[in-house]
Formats: structure tokens, sequence, C-alpha cells
């Protein structure tokens, strides 16, 4: 029973998941990142689905549109978060390979959902 807007998206969806699946991986990462890396992709991670959310509840479209973007440039600090990870050993290269995969997709899915916002 989806009783918010933003519960039906998509885009919500995905980021949620894929928020998930970001917390866990930092379960693995050095005790010294707790504060570092592992908090900061954490809450870039969750800023994606806490925008969109926050977005869809807004009284027009330009405004969910612009809290899209503050979702893609939230991905996209993500995405360099994992590139940190990678080069610091804390990821396999084909876990990196994965979550940059799921990123692009999403972001592709955040860009033509923005799109059709009128």
């Amino acid at each position: 029973m989806n009783k918010f807007k933003f519960e039906k998206l998509i885009i919500w969806q995905k980021a949620m998941d894929f928020g998930e699946e970001i917390d866990q991986i930092t379960e693995n990462f050095p005790a010294k990142e707790k504060f570092n890396l592992s908090s900061q992709i954490r809450r870039a991670t969750d800023s994606i689905a806490l925008n969109i959310s926050e977005g869809s509840i807004g009284q027009s479209n330009p405004e969910q549109h612009k809290f899209v973007g503050y979702s893609i440039r939230s991905l996209a600090e993500v995405v360099t978060c994992l590139f940190k990870a990678k080069r610091r050993n804390y990821i396999t290269i084909e876990r990196f390979d994965s979550f940059y995969l799921q990123s692009h997709s999403l972001m592709n899915m955040m860009i033509a959902f923005r799109k059709n916002l009128k």
C-alpha cells in the first residue's frame, strides 16, 4: 500500500536498494574509514533516495526537477567514493564494476525522469 507519491517511483525504489547494497560493502572497509570514506559514501547514497522523495512532495515539477538534480549529484559523489574504495583495495574490481554499472543505469533513469518533468 503506497501512500506517498515517491514510493511508486522506480528511481526511488532503485535508489533505496542501491543504498542498502552500498551500506553493506562499507562494513568491510577498514576501521580507519568509519568516519571518513564509509560515512561519506553512505551519506551520499542515502541522499539519492532522500532527495527523490523530498522533491516528489513539492508543489511543482520545477521543484521536483531541482531535487532530482541533487540526487544525480549525490550519485556522482557515490561513484567517486567507489573509485576511492577501489584504489584503496577496499572493494574488488568486480564489485566496483557492478556498482559502476548500477550507478550508470540509475543516473540514466534519473535523467530521463527529470526530462519528462514539465
